[in-house]
């Protein structure tokens, strides 16, 4: 172990039983190298199918004690960003509707009326997404745009656009990175609806 900085650092052996140490990130480019080769074995983690998404949406309703319907499972699932997280909170969401607005069960017809009304389309998207795009399509006329541009256009942090947005937006062939900045590509004016 090593402890102090610079010159006067000091080095200590310690005596450790074995274990076993798993670790996660988001930013594995932001470990050093001999951390991160320290690591025996490393995965990288896909978005997760709708089909297991869900799974997912239909195991934790019942954790809820909350009837769901399979349709309205796998409209959750379609809409949640490839994300178990974002899956739940939106079942969480869409609950709350099913109490206010029916009987406590989740139909598929209650579950696009809260997930529009939450104005979360067909892919996920959110408001701020389509913000995002929209931006880009019209205000930047689809040029390439700057990170710094964008960010102070649609009021958001940069890390914000960088860390939540931007990465499902290229998985998904939305934007691409070039070296002259963000551009749109053809598959959001299709769904956005521009030409």
């Amino acid at each position: 172990m090593l402890y102090g900085k610079g010159p006067s650092a000091k080095s200590i052996r310690l005596d450790l039983p074995k274990f076993t140490l798993i670790g996660a990130t988001t930013k594995a480019g932001s470990l050093t190298t001999p951390l991160r080769d320290r690591f025996g074995i490393v995965h990288r983690l896909d978005l997760y199918s709708v089909k297991d998404l869900s799974t997912i949406v239909k195991r934790s309703s019942k954790i809820l004690n909350m009837k769901i319907e399979e349709d309205a499972a796998q409209e959750i699932a379609r809409r949640s960003r490839g994300t178990p997280r974002i899956a739940n909170r939106l079942l969480k969401r869409v609950r709350d509707y099913a109490i206010v607005l029916g009987n406590g069960d989740i139909t598929l017809k209650i579950t696009k009326h809260a997930l529009n009304k939450l104005e979360i389309d067909e892919l996920g998207l959110d408001e701020i997404d389509r913000k995002l795009l929209e931006t880009m399509i019209v205000q930047y006329e689809g040029r390439p745009v700057g990170i710094e541009a964008l960010a102070v256009t649609i009021g958001e942090e940069i890390d914000t656009i960088e860390d939540l947005y931007e990465p499902y937006l290229i998985q998904i062939g939305f934007i691409a990175r070039t070296l002259r900045g963000r551009v749109v590509l053809p598959a959001a004016y299709k769904h956005l609806g521009y030409k």
